[in-house]
């Protein structure tokens, strides 16, 4: 293939170059790179700037496309990673989030399903409100029986992604919204404590204002029948919010999404409302509606130790233009997102860099300037996007759907519904060289482990600048600081140093939240966001920063509190129950046989199945979950048998280490019943109703440590460090994400 002639100079650093050549280049059919990455950037550029020729006014096509390039290949913009991928190549879907309807009928269920396959194999991500589905055992009058609930119909979403997305560059990910007055809302909240289900899934309770009101009156609300609209129940708020934080501070999973608020910003109310987001909860849209990402890098906006708002106006002057270029010449997966998407035009400009800005400049994160300077930086990007879209409809018309939007009759059109967002920005932050999002810093250090036996000390390329040019670097230092986790405490580093190196751990949950409401004053959509709590944070600690994101005016909020998963992100700070010299990352489970102590306390749980009542005991020694034995209420024959052989390899597999989740896993849903099972359980077999006995007894006893064992964990690609941020889970070393 023949290269084309380089037209700017391009610089990546050596995880950008691996990420790139690993997710987004060329390939031919055998796998073999046919692109550099400057050739990447101008097939994007180029591709994005012909579409100034379906329009009368515009620019030079040709020009367009050298600034487009310059300011992708000089690492100031670049768009999300379907437009890199994709752009200029067969496939030609463009964007990376979309949001589909999930009706309450069995035929709008699986035309759904069908529909999240073609976007999951164009590398599009979706987001779903199940609200509309009937709760389980409601009626259903076709059929003359009960319906399964949304959670059963999550779980058909969820295998037809893990399905599709295994032969993608990008992982298929879904974000599962239920309104939190759906009759099923406290099973929702429930649903991914045992996190080996709904794997490509974030989940989100859909929160109104009435449910907040009635949270701080501890007060109860109004549950409501999605088939008939009529209240079916009142539900103490008090108690709801309480389950959510509970799971939230176990896992970090549901999010909240408040509803009220995001469709308070809906720019088209005539055309619909919001029900979902897509999977990292910063973009809401409608029904069938797509929008394309991109993100401005701020710490390249710097000149002279100042903020360059000249130079910040020109990008989102171009990145502005380019995300609507991207709208026309996307090709589509579903004709009906095609017509909502050109039916509203929207785009979602938003920043990557916050914290290598702040650091440039001198200014703490957690600190008062910080956030008056977030406010001030993302209003000038969102006045600035307005301007070029009021440019853009005076040369190409406004969006179809003004009439009646929220623009109408408030001065000059605009070409589009909405202009700003901020992604969480994973792997293009990697390509880029700079932090994520608004994200603080996940390190100023770490340790990589590569083969079996090295290791590489990862340092943050300014502060090693700063540490060059003051004298202190060391390779011993930047190991201690890998090991420790923070530089707040090492006197060795100056203190002004100290002060602006600030980790994501450093920070109060309530800065977090305080610079996301800063940043969310001023964007159109959402913000992509994760508050970091320590291991030891408390479940109040979590509920005070759900009300402060409420009160604050977030649209949302995603926490994640420290060691509380069971794959673990990669720690950076040092196990002092390790030997000296260990270098934290994951490592091979050893299966030993716990012997049984003499005595053990346990509890009992009758579970009503077809063979009858069905007695289970587990017991539990101090390490958690031990033994577990069953006693059929029926004596004799084949069940009673194979219960008391489910019992003896359950017993052995928690003997020798296997988590109680995982034995939950393999049995939970085996059907030799009907279908709708028997009991308040619902027990479709023995089986089952031995998992779903486990499970309760891990919600009874889950403050003992039974729901998440810290196995550790790291990169399931390269064995990197993986940060918690936006609600997923990024490796900034090769560039997986769980979301993308």
């Amino acid at each position: 293939m023949s290269k084309p002639t380089p037209k700017t100079s391009l610089e990546l650093s050596p995880n950008a170059v691996t990420v790139l050549e690993r997710r987004y280049l060329r390939r031919d059919p055998e796998g073999a790179v046919l692109e550099a990455p400057l050739d990447m950037f101008q097939r994007v550029a180029e591709t994005i700037a012909a579409a100034e020729k379906e329009f009368k006014t515009g620019r030079v096509p040709a020009e367009l496309a050298k600034d487009f390039l310059r300011i992708m290949t000089q690492l100031e913009f670049l768009p999300n990673s379907p437009t890199l991928m994709n752009a200029g190549r067969e496939l030609g879907q463009l964007s990376a989030c979309f949001v589909l309807p999930v009706g309450d009928s069995m035929e709008e269920i699986f035309e759904s399903i069908k529909q999240t396959a073609l976007i999951h194999k164009s590398g599009g991500g979706t987001g779903f409100s199940f609200s509309r589905i009937r709760p389980a055992n409601d009626v259903v009058l076709s059929t003359k029986g009960v319906s399964s609930g949304p959670l059963s119909f999550m779980k058909v979403f969820d295998a037809a992604t893990e399905t599709i997305k295994q032969g993608g560059t990008r992982r298929g990910a879904n974000m599962g919204i239920l309104r939190v007055d759906h009759p099923d809302i406290m099973d929702f909240i429930m649903c991914k404590r045992d996190q080996t289900v709904l794997t490509n899934f974030n989940i989100s309770v859909g929160i109104t204002e009435a449910f907040m009101e009635a949270v701080e009156k501890d007060a109860d609300y109004d549950i409501v029948s999605p088939r008939t609209g009529e209240v079916v129940a009142r539900r103490s708020a008090r108690k709801v919010f309480d389950r959510i934080v509970e799971l939230a501070w176990t896992n970090g999973e549901p999010g909240i999404i408040f509803l009220d608020r995001i469709n308070r910003d809906n720019p088209t109310p005539l055309v619909g409302a919001f029900e979902a987001t897509n999977p990292c909860g910063e973009q809401p849209l409608l029904p069938y509606e797509s929008c394309n990402l991109g993100s401005i890098n701020l710490a390249k906006m710097v000149a002279g130790g100042e903020v360059n708002w000249e130079r910040l106006a020109q990008v989102v002057e171009l990145a502005t233009r380019f995300l609507d270029n991207v709208i026309q010449v996307n090709r589509y997966p579903i004709e009906q997102i095609r017509q909502m998407t050109l039916a509203n035009r929207k785009i979602g400009l938003g920043v990557m860099g916050w914290a290598d800005l702040l650091i440039l400049l001198g200014i703490p994160y957690n600190s008062e300037a910080a956030i008056e300077l977030g406010a001030r930086i993302m209003q000038f990007i969102t006045d600035q996007a307005r301007t070029t879209s009021r440019v853009l409809a005076r040369e190409r018309g406004p969006f179809p759907n003004f009439q009646g939007s929220t623009f109408d009759g408030k001065g000059e059109p605009v070409r589009n519904a909405t202009c700003t967002t901020i992604a969480p920005t994973g792997t293009i932050s990697i390509i880029s060289n700079t932090s994520s999002g608004i994200e603080p810093l996940f390190a100023v250090s770490y340790v990589r482990q590569v083969l079996d036996k090295d290791v590489l000390v990862e340092v943050h390329p300014l502060f090693e600048k700063i540490a060059r040019e003051r004298g202190f670097y060391s390779k011993e230092l930047m190991k201690t600081i890998a090991e420790h986790g923070t530089i707040q405490d090492i006197d060795d580093i100056p203190e002004d140093v100290r002060d602006i190196f600030i980790t994501s751990h450093d920070i109060s949950p309530e800065d977090h939240i305080r610079m996301q409401a800063a940043f969310q004053k001023h964007t159109d959509n959402a913000v992509s966001k994760t508050v970091n709590f320590c291991s030891d944070a408390t479940r109040e600690d979590v509920a005070t920063v759900y009300r402060l994101a409420y009160q604050s005016g977030c649209k949302g909020v995603t926490i994640y509190r420290d060691g509380s998963r069971d794959m673990q992100v990669l720690s950076v700070k040092k196990d002092s129950s390790r030997p000296e010299d260990s270098v934290p990352h994951e490592s091979a489970k050893k299966r030993f046989k716990r012997d049984r102590p003499r005595a053990l306390k346990g509890s009992t749980y009758q579970m009503q199945t077809g063979c009858g009542p069905l007695y289970i005991t587990v017991n539990e020694d101090d390490a958690g979950v031990f033994e577990l034995f069953t006693t059929m209420g029926k004596a004799g024959g084949c069940a009673s048998s194979q219960c008391e052989a489910i019992g003896r390899l359950v017993s052995l597999a928690w003997r020798s280490g296997v988590q109680a989740r995982q034995a939950v896993k393999q049995m939970i849903g085996i059907t030799c019943h009907k279908p709708a099972g028997f009991g308040e359980n619902r027990v479709t077999s023995c089986a089952d109703a031995v998992a779903k006995a486990i499970q309760i007894h891990m919600a009874d006893h889950e403050n003992e440590g039974l729901t998440h064992a810290n196995n550790g964990g790291a990169c399931p690609d390269c064995g990197g460090p993986v940060e918690h941020e936006g609600g997923c889970c990024v490796c900034h070393v090769c560039g997986y994400s769980e979301c993308a």
